[in-house]
């Protein structure tokens, strides 16, 4: 059976390597680290098809150390404590070669399972590489990840992408037979969504699906296998960001029951609980908001209770959430806000705070008017005064908008009693 065209054209060194530069160009990271033999415990973070398989295979090879790897979806602690056995006995402590364990979707293992590794990192039998595709500070336990270096994967760009379809008809012997010629990329790239592998895979499926030698690719070629091939090119689960982006779309579009079927399709694919719970309570504030307050307290009240109780039970509470999120008022003007002084921030640089708001802890800066102007709503009415609260150079600029839902409404009135029309409210 011939192996798929991602397997096949695999990058077999660091110069057939394409992409994350701050990694393995010249002054990379992990090019110096292969260079001195010196390799440490890692974790490769970063999206799905960015490289972090190939790039832990090739950090083995090009450091002459046995390489052993494991998937955290169907590996126990027993897989893991087996390998480390055959660790120990191939290389160990009296050794700077020691062994390289690769375990693939590390944030899938368990507590126990990751307590299983700590000896073998801390007493040097393996080195341990780690990918995942989560926050190892969310999903790695502190006492393993303080014994890693982590290292972000970006997805591809798009002259990555080029460079990496270039590469397969350049080097790939079933391509090389054929007359190719691509006359579009936009398809292509924009399915990929800067997946290396899944780039790989539909270009396969097009090729594949030609009776001809000469095959010339445009999009709309490209579009119309995909759809009629959905499945083929997605065997392994490579639909992951797909579905999670159907779900969140479906339930920012006030749509319970596309929410509902797309958390199904996750659910029955093995999705991790942590992660789906996650997604909402991220949504529950960049998309719901102020709103709907309780929202927010919904979904982190379902986070915390679905990682206590896990499947199959979490369905149900996960369900629950999504409709309740799904049919809540939206309004993303916290996001739109927080947004908008980052990128003033990045305008005006550090500005100075004004006096009246500078803490005053001392007898000097007393002395030099901290605080002095300061005035404390609550000896107010109301308990409001106006003053200003930003720099002087951009001071009344409005970074918070209301939405136009029952809740914000009178947020908007609120702020307009308070500040008449300094913020246009």
């Amino acid at each position: 059976m011939t192996a798929p065209l991602a397997e096949r054209i695999r990058p077999k060194n660091l110069e057939e390597y394409i992409s994350q530069l701050h990694l393995v160009g010249s002054k990379g990271s992990l090019t110096q680290q292969i260079a001195t033999g010196n390799i440490p415990s890692m974790l490769f973070w970063g999206p799905p098809g960015t490289g972090k398989t190939t790039l832990a295979q090739i950090i083995a090879t090009q450091s002459e150390r046995p390489f052993y790897e494991l998937s955290a979806i169907n590996s126990g602690v027993k897989e893991v404590r087996d390998v480390i056995d055959k660790a120990k006995q191939s290389g160990g402590i009296f050794t700077s070669k020691n062994p390289i364990l690769f375990i693939d979707e590390i944030h899938r293992f368990s507590k126990s399972q990751q307590d299983s590794l700590l000896a073998a990192v801390e007493k040097g039998w393996i080195t341990l590489i780690g990918a995942t595709t989560e926050n190892p500070s969310f999903e790695v336990i502190p006492a393993l990840l303080s014994r890693c270096q982590v290292y972000i994967l970006h997805s591809f760009s798009k002259e990555d992408l080029i460079a990496l379809l270039h590469r397969a008809i350049e080097k790939d012997e079933i391509l090389q037979k054929k007359k190719i010629t691509i006359k579009e990329y936009e398809a292509l790239l924009r399915l990929s969504g800067g997946d290396g592998r899944k780039l790989l895979n539909i270009f396969e499926l097009v090729i594949n699906a030609s009776k001809s030698e000469h095959i010339t690719i445009t999009n709309e070629l490209v579009l119309n296998l995909v759809q009629q091939n959905t499945v083929l090119y997605d065997k392994t689960g490579e639909q992951h960001y797909d579905i999670v982006s159907a779900f969140i779309k479906s339930i920012r579009g006030s749509d319970p029951n596309g929410a509902v079927y797309w958390l199904a399709r996750m659910i029955e694919g093995g999705e991790d609980v942590k992660f789906i719970a996650r997604r909402m309570l991220i949504l529950a504030s960049e998309d719901i908001g102020n709103a709907n307050p309780t929202a927010l307290i919904m979904a982190n009240n379902t986070f915390q209770a679905v990682t206590t109780i896990g499947y199959p039970e979490s369905r149900i509470l996960l369900s629950q959430c999504a409709i309740y999120l799904a049919t809540s008022a939206k309004s993303n003007a916290s996001y739109l806000a927080i947004g908008k002084a980052q990128q003033l921030i990045k305008q005006t640089g550090d500005l100075s705070v004004p006096l009246h708001l500078r803490n005053a802890p001392t007898k000097l800066m007393k002395e030099l008017g901290y605080g002095e102007a300061y005035l404390y709503a609550h000896d107010f009415t109301n308990n409001f005064v106006e003053q200003e609260f930003l720099p002087e150079s951009i001071k009344e600029t409005t970074f918070y908008e209301p939405g136009d839902n029952a809740r914000e409404r009178e947020l908007r009135q609120f702020l307009k009693n308070r500040w008449k029309d300094k913020y246009g409210y």
